[in-house]
C-alpha cells in the first residue's frame, strides 16, 4: 500500500469500512483509499474469519456503493422505530 496511515487513521478506515451506511466513496475521499485498497487494509488488519464475514456483508450491499443508492442522503428512518425521548429507549 503506498499511502501511510496513522493508526488513529487506520482505525477510522476500517470504522467506516464496518458501518453499513458509510460508502466506499467517502472513505476514498477522506483518506484516498480506492474500495480495492480499502479490503486490502481490512484483509491485512482483521483475522480470516472477521474479514470474511465483512466482505459477505458489504458485497453487494447497495449503501456502501453511492451509484447503487436509491436514495440520496444516508439518513433513513424506519417507520416501526418509535422516537427516543429523555434518553429512554421506547419498548415495543
Amino acid at each position: 500500500m503506498d499511502i501511510k496511515l496513522t493508526i488513529e487513521q487506520l482505525d477510522r478506515v476500517i470504522e467506516m469500512a464496518w458501518e453499513d451506511r458509510t460508502p466506499f466513496e467517502a472513505i476514498e475521499f477522506q483518506f484516498g483509499l480506492s474500495e480495492q485498497k480499502v479490503i486490502e487494509v481490512m484483509r491485512s488488519e482483521m483475522k480470516p474469519s472477521s474479514f470474511r464475514m465483512w466482505r459477505k456483508r458489504v458485497q453487494g450491499r447497495t449503501t456502501k456503493h453511492l451509484k447503487k443508492r436509491s436514495f440520496v442522503k444516508g439518513n433513513f428512518k424506519c417507520s416501526m422505530q418509535r422516537q427516543i425521548t429523555h434518553n429512554k429507549i421506547s419498548k415495543r
